[in-house]
């Protein structure tokens, strides 16, 4: 498998970049639904600060999914697939980036906005505010934030939809083509009786 895209297939770059993301949101999406239920205890305040590193580290892999992209270009339409189709996964495509890069930063502006304690990266690194406290700011920003998740959990199901369709029912490579080839058994060799 090549790092780079290809016309025909995603390259081994955009597929860990793909399924990076995909397991980073679903974890942070797991911990943004349950944390409200958490007593507010020094653990609770772990489960947020991981809830926010997270998601600024999916928005760190976004720019560089973006970049590589487009250095990398994308493959095209598999063949045989309706314009409108093709058309229609273009600006899916187009619209969950736009979603990945906006619910960190919606996230981010309310953890400034809110004019909490600073946060540090993973504890590691001191992130910086995007704006002085502001409670209407922090109100937009929070709601934002929330309308946002369910209009990506809307497009993911959308996406992850028509990838399957596309797989049980048209039958082409839509979906194995952001999955790593299996390793191919070598050719069975002829043996020849020697007379």
């Amino acid at each position: 498998m090549t790092l780079k895209n290809t016309t025909d297939r995603w390259g081994s770059v955009s597929q860990t970049f793909h399924w990076l993301i995909v397991v980073l949101i679903l974890a942070i999406a797991i911990i943004g639904l349950t944390m409200d239920s958490l007593p507010r205890t020094p653990k609770y305040f772990w489960v947020y600060t991981l809830h926010k590193s997270l998601g600024l580290t999916v928005l760190a892999l976004a720019v560089l999914r973006l970049a590589w992209r487009l250095f990398a270009g994308a493959p095209q339409a598999v063949p045989g697939t309706p314009r409108w189709q093709a058309r229609i996964a273009g600006v899916t495509h187009w619209l969950l980036y736009a979603l990945i890069f906006a619910m960190p930063l919606s996230g981010w502006l309310y953890d400034s906005s809110s004019g909490l304690r600073p946060f540090h990266w993973f504890g590691l690194v001191n992130v910086p505010k995007l704006s002085a406290p502001n409670e209407s700011l922090s109100e937009l920003s929070h709601q934002a934030h929330g309308t946002l998740f369910w209009v990506l959990v809307a497009l993911v199901a959308v996406h992850v939809g028509a990838a399957f369709y596309h797989h049980l029912f048209r039958n082409d490579a839509t979906l194995t083509r952001m999955l790593p080839r299996g390793r191919r058994k070598p050719p069975l060799q002829e043996h020849h009786d020697v007379a």
